[in-house]
């Protein structure tokens, strides 16, 4: 069972979220720690789960996928064997950044990331209308994104 987070976990965690490449002695600088104790407790937070992992953000343009979609998916007749086998599908699919789960009329909302149009086209009749468990698609193209991978709100110290 993870150890409450005290307010310097938290304050780690908010400062980490805003830089994950802060080197130990940097992270124990700005937190107010010497690097041995601030090191024990970051190792324990990755331990515990808490800190899931570390990875570079791209510029989605930059790498040739300008085009985001977020699609509703409905499951053909709703038992758990159809929403597990949709839902493993759905993380088998690279161009399927993420997904939930949701209430409300769709059963998933799965975000596509796909380099345009004729990629998304392809996907959607070669892959995902073929999963024999959906129901229904409903396509919601991104215009622009107004804010992404923001930082979680941790309460304050």
């Amino acid at each position: 069972m993870p150890k409450p987070l005290d307010a310097i976990d938290r304050r780690i965690l908010r400062i980490l979220q805003e830089d994950g490449r802060l080197t130990n002695v940097e992270l124990a600088d700005r937190v107010g720690l010497s690097p041995s104790p601030c090191l024990r407790r970051v190792k324990r937070l990755e331990e515990e789960g808490i800190i899931k992992g570390y990875r570079a953000v791209l510029d989605r343009r930059a790498v040739s996928l300008g085009l985001t979609i977020f699609t509703e998916i409905k499951v053909d007749r709703h038992t758990r064997a159809n929403a597990d086998a949709l839902q493993k599908a759905l993380e088998a699919i690279p161009e399927v950044v993420s997904c939930h789960m949701v209430s409300g009329a769709p059963d998933f909302i799965a975000e596509i990331v796909v380099p345009d149009l004729a990629a998304y086209e392809a996907l959607l009749t070669n892959v995902l209308l073929e999963l024999p468990m959906v129901e229904d698609i409903k396509s919601n193209f991104s215009m622009r994104a107004v804010k992404t991978d923001g930082p979680l709100p941790l309460s304050p110290d």
